[in-house]
């Protein structure tokens, strides 16, 4: 038999190179939770009369000591004459080589519990993984396309409950050359674009609203310089909300004065009021928000400004290049103010678009416009859903996911089912 013990960040790693070293025959004998991560001990020609025989022989734990009560003597005359003495209790105390043993029973009490669940959570943790891994690998012998479908997507970066509803959608039964293009035919369906084009026709009053970073201020230079050049500079007014960033308001006045159009400042519900009311006859109005977070307790401050801002569309704008869990965070921050739309910036400078395209897909949110730039008005296009899919499969480099994290993102779902 040989014994070898790994030590990794977590049981999942710790499995892995358990699989890798000593193959899917071994035999986990112990796990533990350590400082640096999960200890787990594994052996291979495993026998197990051998280990029983080695228990059975094994010393004994130390028994704890005990005390003795001792009563002092006492002389004869004074036994007759006087009531008997109070017993003196002294401790015997253990020799040296036991004093160890000594801990209070509370203490090792709590100290074994909590042995206790750390292993119970590793092996918890391990028959998961287990669980799961069997899951997918049935899944992949008994339905081997849908599988090989799954797997695409999550090498395309899309998240494995957008991933999932998609497939639960395809049809029975699928062929070979269907698997291979359905992927990227199901995202394209299922990805929303409202049809806004860049001809400046689609008048009214829109907002920009997102998190801080996202190009708000430089989107709403593009779609302005295009209804410029379509209605004219008359036409086109900017309104700025933002009063948090230093220089927010001065850099939208710098293009408008680039622009030729009229820019209004509004700093609460009224005044925004009293500036769209004056706009009214304006073929476009487009309204520069302050960039805040989820958890900034200014965000409730601008969506009580926009709330009651009559015919108002609102347009969340997102940045491609952030990880899909702050996407979604953004999303459903903004989801009070009921934003119609969606505009994806910087795509530029994102190593991947799975994630925004599963934020997106999940919220149904519809695609106004997508931008890869910072020139105005060029770096701007309508969003065509198709060409956004075969640009994020394009620009994906990566290899096809392994079997352990296809197991864990489906294994579980796949057990359940």
């Amino acid at each position: 038999m040989k014994i070898k013990r790994f030590v990794a960040p977590d049981m999942r790693q710790a499995m892995r190179e358990v699989r890798e070293e000593q193959g899917p025959e071994a035999v986990i004998l112990s796990t533990r939770r350590l400082d640096e991560g999960i200890e787990l001990v594994a052996a291979i020609d495993y026998d197990e009369s051998l280990v029983r025989e080695a228990v059975r022989h094994g010393a004994p734990l130390a028994a704890a000591p005990s005390q003795a009560t001792i009563a002092e003597p006492q002389p004869e005359s004074a036994a007759a004459t006087a009531p008997p003495p109070r017993p003196r209790v002294a401790v015997v105390p253990p020799p040296a080589n036991e004093m160890p043993a000594m801990r209070p029973l509370v203490e090792r009490a709590a100290q074994d519990t909590a042995q206790l669940r750390s292993e119970l959570g590793s092996l918890r943790e391990m028959l998961e993984m287990q669980l799961s891994s069997l899951a997918w690998n049935d899944m992949e012998r008994r339905q081997p396309l849908r599988a090989r479908i799954l797997r695409e997507m999550t090498r395309l970066g899309i998240e494995a409950d957008v991933a999932r509803a998609l497939v639960a959608e395809l049809p029975e039964p699928i062929n070979a050359e269907q698997a291979r293009y359905l992927p990227l035919g199901m995202l394209s369906r299922s990805l929303l674009v409202s049809g806004r084009d860049l001809s400046g026709d689609d008048n009214g009053v829109v907002a920009l609203v997102g998190p801080t970073g996202v190009g708000k201020t430089t989107t709403i230079a593009k779609l302005a310089a295009r209804a410029v050049m379509r209605h004219g500079a008359d036409q086109v007014a900017l309104v700025s909300t933002d009063h948090y960033r230093i220089g927010a308001a001065a850099q939208l006045e710098h293009y408008g004065r680039l622009l030729g159009a009229r820019v209004y400042p509004a700093y609460d519900a009224a005044s925004l009021r009293k500036v769209l009311e004056m706009l009214r006859g304006s073929h476009t109005v487009l309204i520069d928000t302050a960039g805040v977070a989820g958890s900034d307790p200014r965000l409730n401050q601008q969506l009580e400004i926009l709330a009651d801002a009559s015919g108002l569309r609102a347009c969340l704008v997102l940045a491609a290049n952030a990880q899909s869990q702050s996407l979604d965070e953004a999303v459903r921050a903004y989801l009070p103010l009921r934003p119609q739309a969606c505009i994806l910036t910087k795509l530029d400078e994102a190593p991947a678009l799975g994630g925004a395209l599963s934020v997106l897909i999940r919220h149904r949110l519809p695609l106004d416009y997508v931008t890869d730039g910072q020139r105005v008005p060029e770096d701007i296009a309508a969003a065509d859903a198709r060409v956004l899919v075969c640009r994020a499969a394009q620009s994906l480099k990566s290899p096809p996911p392994d079997d352990g994290l296809m197991a864990e993102r489906f294994g579980f779902a796949v057990a359940g089912a």
